[in-house]
């Protein structure tokens, strides 16, 4: 588990593509290393990777091919900026929110604009991820925990203080960027605890339907 607060930006030292997977080698830059261990997790943008191999600069991780698939991380090239945390732990603040590290889907920059000191993005979220982003609750943007300021449809704005944009990687990207999305966990298990009994079926999804709220006692009507 991590909190999208981003303990150092780092870079991608190497990608060795291994048939259908590849193993990442990570600089680290300026994120403390002195305390990980092989097996530990750290997120990389989002991502949570397990580290197989410690280097003096950082460490190295094996990706499958169904990260590679459901990321931004095959797109990655080397010396690519990533954003960097690593797990939490009973000690660690709760800073941003819960983030388990399994990203839900790619987002796409649709817009950014200059506020003041600030900047605001317009991003656009995959159909399926829509019904779990609400105003003012919380998103994971490439690993980082930020607060939804509106929603229109499967777009949603975000507005990222001066700080943030210094200490990640948010501060380089422009329209047409693809960023790794993470929605609230609680939403996730909400949507699928609602399903009750029904969620053991086959071909149950667990998705919200009319159907699903009617059997739940909810009346439109009321």
């Amino acid at each position: 588990m991590f909190t999208g607060i981003i303990q150092a930006v780092g870079n991608i030292a190497s990608l060795d593509r291994r048939g259908g997977d590849m193993r990442l080698g990570i600089d680290c830059g300026s994120l403390p290393m002195a305390d990980v261990n092989l097996g530990d997790s750290i997120a990389v943008s989002g991502v949570c990777l397990t580290v197989i191999e410690t280097t003096a600069q950082g460490f190295y991780a094996d990706v499958s091919g169904e990260t590679l698939r459901c990321t931004i991380i095959g797109s990655l090239a080397v010396n690519d900026a990533v954003n960097l945390e690593k797990a939490l732990t009973l000690k660690t603040p709760l800073g941003g929110h819960l983030v388990s590290g399994h990203v839900d889907g790619f987002g796409t920059i649709t817009a950014r604009r200059e506020d003041s000191r600030s900047v605001q993005f317009s991003v656009q979220a995959p159909d399926e991820l829509a019904r779990y982003i609400a105003t003012k609750g919380s998103v994971c943007v490439d690993g980082v925990s930020l607060t939804v300021n509106a929603v229109d449809g499967a777009v949603f704005e975000l507005n990222i203080v001066p700080h943030t944009l210094a200490e990640t990687t948010l501060q380089d990207y422009q329209a047409g960027r693809q960023v790794n999305l993470e929605v609230d966990l609680v939403a996730r298990y909400l949507e699928r605890l609602l399903a009750g009994d029904a969620a053991a079926q086959p071909g149950n999804s667990g998705r919200i339907t009319r159907e699903l709220l009617a059997a739940c006692g909810f009346n439109a009507k009321t």
